[in-house]
């Protein structure tokens, strides 16, 4: 059985939740594949809580499990929440727990991988990109989806260039897609997400170049969420999805916002999952667990045929406004602001969009 527990933190070195979880015996030690949080850094390159977060995670669990098993814990931290989103880990568990379905013909699968580590040269371009493709592949055989429909979020943590391996790139006579460290940020995420696209038959294969990366926004995935950070040089790959082998009482479902405020994409995700908000669906709502979700600034600097300034804010990153606005929409309407909100939405999602998905269980 799978399973996905939220958790607040008081701060990024904050691993009291867990801590109750299991000694209230709600979770053990040894289900857990993986975490995912967010953490209040800025998000962007030198965003130290991201890594800080990991660090404190693995050494935390090697307090519970041999040093080899905590290692193996897939450990996903997304920098930022902006406004009023509110910092949070989500524990996901996997055991062999057989759990009555409550009439659902499938239930939520999800299985954490990790990829070989890139070269500097690599990230941004078709090296990245086929890697991607064939770790998600393996991600689904992992969690017995046999049916790309049946995916419904792809988390993928990736790494970004920085000065020093711009450095260590040059030294072998090889150049990197980008000496912007903060720019490599995209190439990565974009590269993964189309890695994600073909792995699930989104776009035809044959259709991604190097010259398409962060160039040609027709190319997406209506479920990736990729984030970079310099904490890693490989990718972190967290697939959620459902399956007639899950045994479980949770679920997921997901649907595509056309734009930042693209409420009604949210709602119906929501309704999709059966989960009740402000708008009521049915009395046989399920409860929701969280909501996952991708936050994008629009390339063109334009929502719904009005200008903003995102991308010409020189003090504040435009990934920054994203997750604040996307953060604020879904928190109005489920009245939560303990939600998964990742910033940068290259490829993931069309253009100024994003995939949103939505965790619940009976």
């Amino acid at each position: 059985m799978n399973s996905v527990h939220v958790v607040p933190t008081k701060s990024p070195n904050d691993v009291s939740g867990i801590v109750e979880l299991f000694e209230k015996g709600i979770i053990n030690p040894e289900n857990v594949i993986a975490i995912l949080g967010k953490t209040e850094g800025n998000g962007c390159v030198n965003d130290w809580t991201r890594g800080y977060a990991v660090d404190i995670l693995k050494h935390f669990f090697e307090g519970y499990l041999t040093k080899e098993r905590a290692d193996k814990i897939v450990y996903v931290m997304s920098g930022g929440t902006e406004g009023i989103l509110s910092p949070h880990l989500s524990i996901i568990c996997s055991d062999d727990k057989v759990v009555e379905c409550t009439g659902l013909k499938k239930s939520l699968v999800i299985s954490a991988t990790r990829t070989r580590e890139f070269l500097p040269e690599e990230i941004g371009r078709m090296a990245q990109v086929k890697v991607a493709q064939e770790s998600v592949k393996e991600a689904m055989r992992m969690a017995g989806i046999t049916d790309t429909k049946d995916v419904h979020f792809v988390q993928i943590k990736c790494p970004l260039i920085i000065s020093q391996r711009v450095k260590e790139a040059h030294e072998r006579g090889c150049e990197v897609v980008t000496d912007d460290t903060y720019e490599s940020m995209g190439y990565s995420r974009g590269a993964c997400a189309l890695g994600v696209a073909l792995a699930l038959g989104e776009i035809p294969e044959g259709s991604v170049t190097d010259n398409s990366i962060c160039k040609d926004w027709s190319l997406y995935s209506e479920v990736a969420s990729t984030s970079a950070g310099v904490e890693l040089m490989e990718c972190e790959i967290i697939l959620f999805g459902n399956s007639f082998s899950g045994n479980s009482n949770y679920y997921i479902e997901h649907d595509v916002m056309k734009d930042s405020i693209d409420a009604e994409a949210i709602m119906r995700a929501l309704d999709k999952a059966k989960v009740s908000y402000l708008r009521t669906v049915n009395d046989d709502s399920r409860e929701l667990v969280q909501i996952l979700a991708k936050a994008e600034a629009d390339p063109l600097g334009i929502v719904r045929g009005r200008r903003n300034i995102m991308h010409d804010d020189s003090d504040i990153n435009h990934t920054r406004h994203a997750r604040a606005v996307v953060g604020g929409v879904i928190a109005s309407i489920v009245g939560e602001p303990m939600i998964y909100v990742s910033g940068g939405g290259e490829h993931q999602g069309p253009a100024g969009g994003g995939p949103v998905a939505v965790i619940c269980k009976k």
